[in-house]
């Protein structure tokens, strides 16, 4: 009998992986962080501002202390906007006491090219100067363009170029799910 591949998206993470993706990621910034005191979260619009949200509850059930979190709109630094048909700008918005002499962690769903992370860091270096800057993905799926390296990642998913990503996240899309298909043509939210 002969088998044939499906086109459909096949799920790599549930709801359940995703949490528990999101609870280790915290433990792993509190333990490299010595216990998270100067930590903000800066989640990457639209899913990584989600998942920094999730983040910042686990920090502080682990911690005892309420985590600042925010958003940071990379939309004006892209590399690719004469490329791409106009986008909407996302918020920005800075913790109170904002980001000088912090740890910032940046939060986005999927590492790809790294493009997006160049992108983020420009903009951060228009807002302040934090005493560093580190980064969590709930997926790595390689292909880099630029050296960047993510330094807590959910899951490592090696994938081809003609493969896509997909993280649908309750608060947008109704479910968790990191699904893996094959591309077709690009859709928003596809990486």
């Amino acid at each position: 009998m002969d088998t044939v591949e499906s086109d459909a998206p096949r799920p790599v993470l549930e709801g359940p992986d995703i949490e528990r993706v999101l609870t280790r990621i915290a433990h792993e910034i509190v333990e490299r962080a010595k216990g998270a005191d100067d930590v903000v979260l800066l989640g990457i619009p639209t899913r990584g501002v989600f998942l920094a949200r999730r983040l910042a509850a686990r920090l502080e059930q682990i911690t005892g202390r309420k985590m600042p979190v925010g958003s940071l709109d990379i939309t004006m630094y892209r590399d690719d906007l004469r490329m791409r048909p106009a986008r909407a700008l996302a918020r920005t918005e800075i913790p109170g006491d904002g980001i000088e002499d912090r740890l910032v962690v940046l939060v986005d769903d999927v590492l790809f090219s790294g493009r997006t992370i160049r992108a983020a860091l420009d903009a951060l270096g228009d807002i302040g100067r934090p005493r560093a800057v580190q980064l969590a993905v709930l997926v790595d799926r390689g292909h880099r363009e630029l050296p960047i390296r993510a330094d807590y990642v959910g899951k490592n998913l090696p994938t081809s170029l003609r493969e896509t990503v997909k993280v649908q996240l309750s608060e947008e899309d109704g479910r968790d799910a990191v699904l893996l298909g094959l591309q077709q043509t690009a859709q928003v939210g596809e990486q």
